[in-house]
This record gives C-alpha cells, sequence and structure tokens, in this order.
C-alpha cells in the first residue's frame, strides 16, 4: 500500500460540480475517476516567449464534456479513493479549441527558438561560428567542450534558415549563410579527382589567450583532396567519426545531415556555391554509398579506400539502415526538389522510397518496421546496441515521409504503407494513459507478454513527439480521417505542454513518461551531438504548414531573398513542402513590400524581375484551395438587412474567416444586422470577442439580432452581453 503521482491526459465526460468529480476519457477510451481539492490549481498551455495563463478560477467552468485536459495527481492507497488532481493543463478554454492550431503559434515558436539559440551561440554580439560549440547546457551556456561538430552546425544552420522562412527576419538569414560559410571553409574536403565533397566529423577547436585553434590532422594527404578554401592551419579535423557505432568509418547520415542547413539555406538564396557542394557530395553517395547491385545506400564506407566493403569497417561492414536510405529525404532530398524540380533528384528519392517499402515492412512478424539490414536486404537482428530493437520514432517518420512523397507520385504503395503505420503505432509505441510517444522497445513479444519491453526506460524524447506530430498531422490534412487528427493534436498537446521550456528557453531533450523534464547526462543538455537546432525548427516549420493549409485551412507566408541570377530563368520556386496537387497555391507576392504579379499560382513559382540587381525580401503567400467543411460563414444582403450566417463550430481556425467576414459587414455600414445561428454548435472565445467588436464599431442606431441560439451559443452570447 503506498501512495504515487502520475499523469491522466483525456477528454472529460462527466464532472460534477458539488462534489468536484470529474470523469476524464483516456485517449485509449479508459475511463478514470478523478477530485479536485482546494489547493488544485490549472494553467493555459502557453507558448514559448508567453506568460503564465492562470486557468484556476475558471476551471470548474472549463470542465466541460469532450475538453481536452493534462490532470496531475496522486493516488491513494485506500480502497475506493480517486486519483486527486493537484495541477491541471488545459491546451483550449472550450472543448474545439486547441491553442496550437492558432495560425501564429508555429512562427511565434519558432522565432523563439531562432533567438534562443543565437543567444546561447554567439551572445549579443555578431554571428561569429568560430565560437560555436556542440555542448550547450539547459541554461543554454557554453560547457567548457571545444567541439565542433559538422551534424550539428548544419542542422543548426537548417533552424535558422526555417526560421527565415516563417519570420522573414534578416537575422536569421544572416546565420543560416554565415554557418554554411562556416561549414564549407571549415569542414568541407573534396577530391577534383572523383569530383566528390565530403564532410569532416568535426573540428576540435580550443582557445587559448588569442583564441588560438589547436591540432593537425591525423589523416595524411590524399592527391586531388584540398580541405576547404582559407581553413585554418592549426585546426584539428577529424574525417572519422570518434563515435562508437561508427568508429574510424564515414557514417553516412554524418554526410546526409550535413547538407541538411546548407540545402534549406539554398532554398532561400539560390546561391551557386552551395549547389556546388550539394552536388558533389551526392557524387559521393552515388559513387561510394550506393549499392549499384542491390540498391539502397550503404551505412559506413572506410574513410581511406570509401569502400563499403572494407574490413577495416568491423561489423559496419556492407551494412544498410533506415538512417543512410530514408533520411535523405527529410534531410535535404525533399528540401532539394522543392528548390530545384529536377527530375534527377526526385528519381534519388522514389529509390530511396521505394526501398522502404519494399525492405522495411515486417509486418508478418512485428508490428515494427525492419531497420537495420546487411548488403542482399537480410535482415540484420545483432547490429550495435539496437540488436532486434524498434525506434518509435523512425516508424513514424517513415509514414510522415511517405506520405510526403505520396503528395509527390500519388503512388498509392505510398499511403497504404503510411496508413498501416499509423494505424499499429498507437497500440505499440504510444502512451495511451498520458499520451506522447516512447523511445526504443523490443520489435518481438516473448513468451506470455503483452506489451512490448522498454529497452532501457519508459522515457519521451523530444525528436520521436516530432515525428508523431508530423506524421499524423499529413494524414490528418491529406486523408482527412478523425482518428488522425484524434492523434496529431494529442501528440501536440503533449509536447506544446511539457517540452516547452518556459524558463530557460528552447526546448527539452527528454521527459519522463508522466511529462516532467528529465534533466540528468547530456539529456539535460539544449546542445549535443544529438540535439542541435534541427527537429524542434522542422517541427515548428512544417507544422506550420500541414496546421494551415492542410487542416484549419489559413494562409501561410513564407519569405525567400534570391542571389540576382542565381535561379535558372528566373524561376523561384516556393512550394513549402511536398503537398499533394491542387491543395494549395500562391495568393500574392511582394517584392521589398511591393505588390509583384508574375507568378504561377497553381505551380507554385514566382518569376524574378530580369532588371534584379540586388538581394530583395521576397513575401509570398500561400492559400489552401479547400477549406475545412467543419463550419460555413455568409455574409449577404437583402431589404437593407445585413444577414451573417454561422454554422457548424466557430473555432479557432475559423476565426480568421470570421474576421474578413465580419469586416466586410463594416464595410457595408448596415442599417442593421442578423445574426442567423440557428444551424451553428458551438463558437470559441476568440470568436466570441470578434463578434462583440464588430458590434461594437457599428453606428449606435444600427440593430443587431442574433436568431436560433442553441443553449449553449446563447450561454456564450450572454456572457459578452450579445443576446
Amino acid at each position: 500500500m503506498y501512495t504515487y503521482s502520475d499523469l491522466i491526459a483525456g477528454y472529460v465526460s462527466e464532472f460534477d460540480p458539488a462534489q468536484d468529480r470529474v470523469v476524464i476519457t483516456t485517449s485509449s477510451g479508459e475511463d478514470l475517476t478523478a477530485l479536485l481539492t482546494p489547493t488544485t490549481f490549472a494553467e493555459m498551455t502557453h507558448n514559448l516567449g508567453a506568460g503564465y495563463q492562470d486557468a484556476t478560477g475558471s476551471m470548474r467552468d472549463m470542465l466541460t464534456p469532450g475538453q481536452f485536459v493534462y490532470a496531475y495527481g496522486i493516488f491513494y492507497p485506500e480502497s475506493g479513493k480517486p486519483f486527486e488532481i493537484k495541477q491541471i493543463h488545459f491546451v483550449g478554454r472550450t472543448p474545439t479549441e486547441y491553442v496550437f492550431e492558432r495560425p501564429d503559434w508555429w512562427v511565434r515558436q519558432i522565432r523563439e527558438l531562432g533567438d534562443f539559440y543565437l543567444r546561447a551561440q554567439f551572445g549579443t554580439g555578431p554571428i561569429d561560428w568560430s565560437n560555436y560549440r556542440t555542448m550547450i547546457d539547459l541554461m543554454g551556456q557554453k560547457t567548457g567542450s571545444t567541439r565542433q561538430e559538422t551534424d550539428t552546425i548544419s542542422r543548426l544552420v537548417y533552424g535558422f534558415a526555417s526560421a527565415y522562412l516563417l519570420t522573414g527576419l534578416d537575422r536569421f538569414r544572416e546565420a543560416a549563410e554565415s554557418g554554411t560559410e562556416y561549414l564549407r571553409t571549415n569542414f568541407k574536403a573534396q577530391d577534383s579527382v572523383d569530383e566528390v565533397a565530403y564532410w569532416y566529423h568535426a573540428i576540435e577547436a580550443t582557445s587559448g589567450p588569442n583564441k588560438r585553434k589547436i591540432l593537425a590532422s591525423k589523416m595524411a594527404d590524399i592527391p586531388g583532396l584540398r580541405i576547404g578554401r582559407d581553413a585554418h592551419p592549426r585546426q584539428r579535423r577529424m574525417l572519422a567519426s570518434e563515435f562508437s557505432d561508427d568508429y574510424q568509418a564515414i557514417p553516412a547520415y554524418e554526410q546526409i545531415y550535413a547538407l541538411a542547413g546548407p540545402t534549406q539555406t539554398y532554398r532561400i538564396s539560390g546561391d551557386p556555391a552551395i549547389r556546388h557542394d550539394i552536388d558533389w557530395t551526392l557524387n559521393l553517395f552515388e559513387r561510394f554509398f550506393l549499392d549499384h547491385d542491390e540498391s539502397g545506400y550503404y551505412s559506413h564506407i572506410d574513410p581511406i579506400t570509401l569502400d563499403p566493403h572494407s574490413p577495416v569497417l568491423g561489423e559496419n561492414v556492407g551494412r544498410k539502415n533506415w538512417n543512410s536510405v530514408g533520411d535523405h529525404a527529410p534531410a535535404y532530398l525533399i528540401n532539394l526538389i522543392l528548390a530545384t524540380g529536377e527530375q534527377r533528384h526526385i528519381d534519388m528519392l522514389v529509390n530511396c522510397m521505394t526501398d522502404i517499402i519494399e525492405h522495411f515492412g515486417d509486418y508478418e512478424s512485428s508490428p515494427f518496421v525492419q531497420e537495420k539490414f546487411l548488403a542482399d536486404w537480410s535482415h540484420d537482428s545483432n547490429h550495435g546496441w539496437q540488436l532486434d530493437r524498434a525506434v518509435v520514432g523512425h516508424n513514424l517518420k517513415i509514414a510522415w515521409n511517405a506520405m510526403r512523397v505520396f503528395g509527390l507520385t500519388n503512388d498509392p504503395r505510398l499511403q497504404d504503407f503510411a496508413a498501416r503505420i499509423a494505424k499499429l503505432m498507437p497500440n505499440h509505441g504510444w502512451d495511451a494513459r498520458r499520451t506522447g510517444w516512447y523511445d526504443v522497445v523490443e520489435r518481438h513479444l516473448q513468451e506470455g507478454e503483452t506489451v512490448h519491453r522498454f529497452a532501457w526506460h519508459d522515457r519521451k524524447a523530444w525528436w520521436q513527439q516530432e515525428q508523431g506530430i508530423l506524421a499524423y498531422l499529413i494524414l490528418s490534412g491529406i486523408l482527412g480521417e478523425p482518428e488522425y487528427q484524434k492523434y496529431a493534436r494529442e501528440s501536440t498537446a503533449f509536447y506544446s505542454t511539457f517540452f516547452l521550456d518556459h524558463d530557460s528557453g528552447g526546448v527539452y531533450f527528454n521527459t519522463l513518461a508522466n511529462g516532467l523534464p528529465y534533466l540528468l547526462g547530456t539529456e539535460r543538455f539544449k546542445g549535443s551531438h544529438s540535439m542541435s537546432g534541427y527537429h524542434s525548427f522542422e517541427l515548428c516549420y512544417l507544422a506550420a504548414t500541414y496546421t494551415n493549409l492542410l487542416v484549419t485551412g489559413h494562409p501561410l507566408d513564407l519569405y525567400f531573398s534570391p542571389i540576382p541570377g542565381a535561379w535558372k530563368d528566373g524561376i523561384l520556386r516556393v512550394s513549402p513542402d511536398l503537398l499533394p496537387p491542387g491543395s494549395v497555391r500562391i495568393h500574392s507576392v511582394l517584392i521589398d513590400e511591393q505588390p509583384h504579379t508574375d507568378f504561377d499560382a497553381d505551380a507554385l513559382t514566382v518569376q524574378l524581375p530580369e532588371d534584379l540587381a540586388h538581394r530583395p525580401k521576397i513575401r509570398v503567400r500561400v492559400e489552401p484551395i479547400k477549406v475545412p467543411e467543419h463550419y460555413s460563414i455568409d455574409v449577404s444582403e437583402e431589404n437593407g438587412v445585413t444577414n451573417v450566417e454561422l454554422a457548424g463550430i466557430i473555432d479557432e481556425q475559423a476565426v480568421s474567416a470570421l474576421r474578413i467576414a465580419l469586416a466586410e459587414v463594416e464595410r457595408s455600414h448596415p442599417q442593421s444586422v442578423r445574426f442567423d445561428v440557428d444551424a451553428l454548435q458551438d463558437l470559441c472565445r476568440s470568436a466570441l470577442r470578434a463578434v462583440a467588436m464588430t458590434c461594437q464599431h457599428l453606428d449606435d442606431d444600427v440593430e443587431v439580432t442574433f436568431d436560433g441560439a442553441n443553449e449553449r451559443v446563447q450561454e456564450a452570447l450572454d456572457s459578452v452581453a450579445l443576446a
């Protein structure tokens, strides 16, 4: 008999205010009874950069059927005593409101993340990448480590580039472009004989009184090889990895992620120097990593001979895995296709996804994909730490990227593969009582087991939450299944409530199963070999894209700053992601804040002015072609009466459309306004305020009426003196 604290997540099904008793139905349908206590307090889930938002005074009014909540409290051992709630998190003020579906939620978050990492790496001074360090502590301070890793720089460059794409703030573009140049200058090696480029694993850059970089490379000179231009002669470069999984090898994933930041930056600028680096690194993949006999890319090559079959690779000889085959797509290849539209890049992407469809599925044996292979695609279940274990996030990542490529190819196999993963993962990698995605589990059940065993712990990593959010968002946006929307919202709710560090900035690496941050070892850091400005920024960029354009029906602004003459035929490609044809189009374009009309709305391309002699700032507004059908707003005029017909659920997703309609009402200077709300099921607080503001702006002699309100709507109208 003992007490213990825990988290419950779910939907309010009953609330008895007299007894302060609430019944919460979890994600899996389990009903749990809980009690409020005199010390229970409540708050709203809020974004980075936003202050604490207390909800204690209104929490009983907000415990209405369908309201999603997180309840943290204590289980007591007495028989019949329910769970006592000590803290409640609300993700919206009504059952239909989810704060993270607001149009600017992810844009605000990426700005906060960008500024956090600018401060952490460069302080308040100029952006100088020689001061970059891989290791950043919980507070955003450098730890004393002198390591600069290629991948972590590239991932942070990706973050800054994505932040510019969403915000148009020049400080983020400057950081992305200078970081890309720093990578090229200090970390790139290229072989002019084979026309390949490859990237050093890391640099040790210890700082003495004169900030002198120390070291000499252990690697002998190779004919035809030159290091990046202007590289410091005292830097010690490490070509081969020093990590135990990849020791003294060149792992594919490091070369893959070396392109992540530069490629996202290339979308902004079209810089031909970046394109050269990309092309020569692709040559490396095609000539030395690609298995020309069996397809797929090897996971490691010898740093001297560039041979994937070299015996010095040890257990990595002739191996393939998820990272070497699948990570091309999200890290750089899809973004390269968005920038170029070139068929050879599309072919490479399709080949990677075909390999995944044909070889990764192992569903007769396990609900999880197979991730490790020998050269002939036979399963490798005895390799390294992974053995026969599943990384939950990799399954989700495959589903997400399969749907992206489905938008490009319309290959039904991709949709089927993604849907299969989406159906399986909630039963095998999801926390049905608390929400959130687990980390690593055993792929197979042993005799007598009904739950896949955790490999080491039941913690939840930030990057695996990202994969779940994006997978179910894009599935929901393209296929429209309510179950996909449910898991998208619940996944996003867990991340938004528990991973955002409101004290120090950034996001936590891991939480416990109950959502409390896990702050031990390197998992307490905001910068490490495993964490940089990639997954959290990628989530912001793509969640903004999917939420606004595919789910809620809002426009999205993107920013570009092309180098004059960089893009072939002066055509700038501005699609935010690989989305199904006919789902989005260009609404408008501004070049240096001036309207520009030379664009192909459906092809998502902008024809740049021929006489452009400077780097402009281009804002492209992309809009969804289809809008959600859960609400309708119609304004008409008849016999001097302006009719505003509201139907369905006017939630946060609908507020922008409502404001546009109400602005039309105000501009018409009506004699009277009739709100027809007979078919209106519910409206959120923001919608109420929008209606109230419009009524306030009308002339005093304008009569305003509301007809047909149901009990819920009438109560809402009364609460703001509208009736």
